[in-house]
């Protein structure tokens, strides 16, 4: 396994300087944003694929300060019922792709999106529930006419340019929120698609992260080191499909944490722990959205946090067995 960072909160800076920061505190791996939500604040495929000596650059910085890439994120909603918006989302996707085979990395990260409920829709429709019976025909209309079509056609674009691992992160709002809609996808698609796991959207959706790993067995391509703070009473009054805004610390049923500070040391072994018994030994990308720390210290408090848990070598042969 190796720790590693997406770069996004780190935006502000220039790539080279955000690396150096990186590297000095002992992160060996870095995700970098390259469209739709992230934003291409680090790198800009269109502006890379444009000019190759910013590809160049990218290399050498990254030799430099000794780091690699685990994946290009550009979660967006390319099935958006809105054409321009759908439009743009899947150009961020396929420039992703694009740009990855010029960096040699093989992970594209995404969300599988989310259509409307009939084809004149104009925002998209998730569907949390069985009934009224026209909550079901909806789904139907998403998954059979729109979500594994345009997914089917998409994953035989990314594979043309070496992108083997399409990581959706299983978010609420899109039609893949948890394994089994995940697994959904995957089974209609192929192996291409996987889940970029974030323990941070399943906490507060009452799934047990370590059960999800292993119902995910060869089906994860990358994991985001993000935790939530569930705040009991909140959520015993209100439950946990929040509406309110992010900022509402005191009153929401729970908030995105800094690692460490939504679950403890505990639970985040067992993750770990489990991790590397479904096989997956790819890298713990640290992702900052703590409200309540500076980008700085969340991500320092992370690192240290994790560097105590991570499993960094290969384990060795079971001699007493």
């Amino acid at each position: 396994m190796k720790l590693g960072v997406l770069t996004v909160a780190l935006g502000s800076l220039t790539f080279d300087k955000a690396c150096e920061y990186l590297a000095g505190i002992g992160v060996q791996s870095v995700e970098i944003g390259t469209g739709g939500y992230p934003g291409t604040a680090h790198l800009d495929p269109v502006k890379a694929l444009a000019d190759p000596s910013i590809i160049d650059n990218v290399k050498a910085l990254l030799e430099k300060y000794n780091l690699t890439i685990s994946a290009l994120s550009c979660h967006g909603n390319p099935v958006h019922p809105t054409k321009a918006s759908a439009d743009k989302f899947h150009e961020d996707f396929e420039n992703t792709c694009k740009l990855a085979q010029k960096l040699g990395v093989d992970t594209v990260i995404t969300f599988s999106g989310c259509p409307g409920d009939h084809p004149g829709a104009k925002e998209p429709n998730w569907v949390t529930c069985a009934w009224p019976p026209e909550y079901l025909d909806i789904l139907e209309f998403q998954w059979e006419e729109v979500m594994i079509p345009y997914w089917k056609k998409t994953a035989a674009f990314a594979e043309s340019y070496g992108v083997t691992k399409i990581a959706l992160e299983m978010h609420p709002g899109f039609c893949v929120y948890n394994p089994r809609t995940l697994l959904r996808l995957r089974e209609a698609v192929g192996s291409i698609i996987g889940a970029n796991f974030d323990p941070s959207h399943l906490f507060w959706q009452g799934i047990n992260p370590v059960e999800a790993i292993k119902a995910l067995k060869g089906a994860i391509h990358h994991f985001h080191a993000k935790d939530t703070r569930v705040d009991f009473y909140n959520a015993s009054v209100n439950g946990t499909l929040e509406t309110s805004r992010y900022d509402d610390f005191l009153g929401r049923g729970w908030v995105f944490r800094t690692v460490g500070y939504g679950n403890g040391e505990t639970v985040w072994r067992d993750m770990i722990s489990t991790l590397r018994a479904v096989g997956y030994d790819g890298a713990i990308s640290i992702e900052h959205e703590d409200g309540l720390m500076s980008v700085e210290e969340g991500l320092e408090k992370a690192v240290a946090f994790l560097k105590s848990i991570l499993m960094l070598q290969p384990p060795a042969e079971m001699w007493w067995a």
